[in-house]
């Protein structure tokens, strides 16, 4: 393999792979970047089993050729490299020359054969969403994802697509999010659950919020076309929670307030809480919202005016977990449901059913 490019492209792509590169494996192949040099571009892959990076870049192809090499250390050539351009090329036995401006590498690479096959995707359902929009959808779900793998199927986001509609849908088993959106779909409806690491990705790497994705579904696997890359991941398996009959129908207690003003309240009397397990307390009684903190630092109240229908009630609360659902919320006003004490509390809109948010409460 022969070829020539621009070293400032080449660095940041490569950037961009490594980050789906494995760190440490029983196959060294899978540590390193594969270089795919044909025609007159140059592919990047990255991959490590699960989630998988893929992308091009024009090059001057003198020779083609295949080769992979060490990712972290052909980054950090590629980042210090003086030159607008660099030359890269490896012979039969996968020593690869990297030569920029008077910098020159000799490196030893890896054969393209040990490198396993990207899975493929046939058979499954086109669909087309800006990338404003998904990007805004899973960063609004994504913080209530399980980190705990005991529900492997919880470590990631439901989507659920049907005609003209997408729904995406994480729990950890203390809180709930869910944002819907209108797109432009007719097929058949779809759910499966995608990877927070690989919905993670997908947010870097999309840098113009009116382009659109492009994503392709199939029976274990996923792929997104996000600009110039390609990003291919398994589809987690298993039973998700039903989590629509965790939602309660009614509400003994209904809330509308400023969204800013409680993140405010909340904010301000959860600064001495120094561990998870101290709440945050609420008292709603007509026209007022009263929230305070006791832990061995001190003490902190707050209080706002609010619409407050229904009866009086107090409660306790993970501050993190409603500040997440919170700062989620894109409306100026919300709407909070409560049942009693022991209930989960909802955050809504106070109009349509963009978002819903539910954390269970903390005991007092």
């Amino acid at each position: 393999m022969k070829i020539v490019c621009d070293t400032a492209k080449l660095a940041k792509l490569c950037s961009n792979v490594q980050r789906t590169v494995s760190s440490k494996s029983t196959i060294p192949a899978i540590e390193g970047i594969l270089l795919n040099a044909l025609g007159d571009s140059l592919r990047l892959t990255g991959y490590d089993l699960e989630v998988g990076t893929e992308t091009y870049l024009e090059a001057d192809v003198d020779d083609s050729g295949s080769i992979i090499l060490n990712a972290k250390n052909f980054c950090d050539i590629l980042r210090l490299l003086p030159g607008e351009t660099v030359s890269i090329e490896s012979d039969e036995r996968n020593i690869c020359k990297i030569k920029s401006g008077e910098t020159e590498y000799s490196i030893i690479g890896t054969s393209a054969d040990e490198y396993p096959d990207l899975p493929t995707i046939s058979g499954g359902f086109p669909i087309v969403i800006q990338q404003g929009m998904l990007k805004d959808m899973i960063r609004k779900t994504i913080f209530s994802v399980s980190v705990s793998e005991r529900n492997p199927v919880h470590c990631g986001v439901k989507f659920e697509i049907s005609e003209g509609k997408i729904v995406l849908v994480a729990v950890d088993g203390a809180r709930l999010a869910i944002r819907r959106e209108e797109i432009d779909y007719t097929g058949d409806p779809v759910s499966f659950v995608v990877p927070a690491k690989t919905l993670g990705e997908i947010v870097k790497l999309s840098e113009d919020d009116e382009q659109m994705y492009s994503i392709s579904v199939g029976k274990r696997h996923i792929s997104f076309e996000v600009g110039e890359y390609r990003i291919i991941s398994r589809l987690l398996e298993g039973n998700f929670i039903d989590y629509k009959a965790a939602i309660p129908l009614s509400a003994a207690t209904t809330v509308y307030a400023p969204t800013r003003r409680v993140i405010e309240c909340v904010e301000r009397t959860s600064l001495i809480i120094t561990d998870r397990s101290s709440p945050v307390r609420c008292i709603i009684s007509p026209d007022r919202l009263k929230f305070s903190s006791i832990t061995s630092i001190g003490t902190a109240t707050d209080k706002m005016e609010a619409d407050v229908r229904g009866q009086e009630l107090e409660i306790g609360f993970n501050s993190k977990f409603i500040l997440d659902a919170l700062k989620a919320c894109e409306t100026e006003e919300i709407k909070i449901e409560f049942n009693s004490a022991n209930q989960p509390i909802l955050i809504l809109p106070t109009d349509g059913e963009s978002f819903l948010f539910l954390v269970l409460p903390v005991r007092i």
